[in-house]
């Protein structure tokens, strides 16, 4: 089932971007999600992907309940909006296939990491690899398993136990 679902999301994608007047998207670089958050990320990245549209916009229709930060042009939050709107449904096929591409390329860098299974997501199989062969630079630090394969936990805690030892 999950492989006829993407199937059918590529072959939407194929089709977004022949009948579509313009696409554009936007990214967020490791760095901003972990300090920012991945919420504010996105949200970052979304700004990016209306600045980047080939065309200008006349209103923007926002998946959520927030308006886009920065984003001077008129703006609608939709909460459930890929329910209600095609626009909207139309840009969360395009953010997963542009995304899902991009894991793949990473599973090809980095096979023995097995992006091109899990997607990035986390899952038993994705944990034990980042547990086996730690992160890489492009892991998020500020999720707690990559935190925690990372050695800086057990730093932290050899430090935190050093200085309280010295400290007497």
């Amino acid at each position: 089932p999950n492989c006829s679902r993407q199937k059918h999301r590529e072959a939407l994608f194929t089709r977004i971007r022949e009948v579509a007047v313009a696409i554009a998207t936007g990214r967020a670089e490791v760095e901003e999600v972990d300090r920012l958050n991945v919420y504010w990320a996105t949200m970052e990245a979304r700004r990016r992907a209306v600045e980047a549209l080939p065309i200008a916009a006349a209103h923007v229709l926002v998946d959520g309940k927030r308006r886009i930060a920065d984003c001077r042009l008129a703006q609608t939050p939709v909460v459930g909006g890929d329910a209600y709107s095609a626009s909207i449904a139309a840009s969360s096929i395009i953010a997963k296939v542009t995304r899902d591409s991009l894991m793949m390329e990473y599973g090809r860098l980095y096979p023995e990491y097995g992006f091109q299974r899990h997607k990035g997501y986390g899952t038993a199989d994705h944990m034990a690899a980042l547990g086996r062969l730690g992160p890489l630079a492009l892991h998020r630090r500020s999720y707690m398993p990559v935190w925690n394969a990372s050695g800086l936990k057990q730093q932290l805690e050899f430090w935190a136990q050093s200085e309280l030892g010295t400290a007497r």
